[in-house]
């Protein structure tokens, strides 16, 4: 077995037992750790596939800024103890547990059927892969997507510090 594929099928089982973290945790700020755990293992995952860019990306992008706005949400939210649904569960846990074996079949059957197929990178993957070329697709041919989400980022921001200002404003009031 090859060290790269070794690490590949560590890192994967690591960031699948963080995005289970994720969605099983009760606590906000647990969940959004084992959110920044899921997304450094993503980008180990793509230094295994030779996309450096992208694992940089990753852990700059997703692991910093967008967690560190998620956490912001959690803690002006004010998310603590979390009233438990009550009913209705068991029919939920049955059917995700259904489709979470299909899924786990799909991808035992994928990784058996394919097997040879995952060792090889195409062979313009350096090319693909540099900052050059991925800032000449991103500024050319997907210009207008990218100032759409900039302009909807702001936005977000925007909104959040609204909504905390008001609620400052409503509190000290309220005193």
């Amino acid at each position: 077995m090859d060290l790269s594929l070794l690490f590949f099928i560590v890192l994967g089982i690591i960031a699948i037992i963080g995005a289970i973290g994720t969605v099983a945790s009760k606590n906000p700020v647990t969940s959004a750790m084992s959110l920044v755990l899921h997304f450094f293992m993503l980008a180990g995952l793509y230094l295994t596939l030779q996309a450096q860019f992208m694992a940089v990306l990753q852990i700059l992008v997703y692991a910093g800024a967008i967690m560190v706005l998620v956490i912001f949400v959690i803690m002006l939210l004010n998310l603590g103890k979390e009233s438990q649904a009550e009913g209705g569960g068991g029919i939920r846990k049955y059917a995700g547990l259904a489709f979470g074996a299909v899924l786990g079949t799909q991808v035992v059957l994928l990784l058996v059927l394919s097997h040879n197929k995952f060792g090889e990178l195409q062979s313009k993957a350096a090319e693909i892969s540099t900052v050059e070329a991925i800032g000449q697709v991103l500024f050319s041919d997907y210009l207008f997507q990218f100032e759409t989400i900039t302009l909807l980022l702001l936005v977000a921001v925007m909104g959040a510090l609204i909504l905390a200002r008001r609620r400052r404003s409503h509190e000290s009031y309220s005193n």
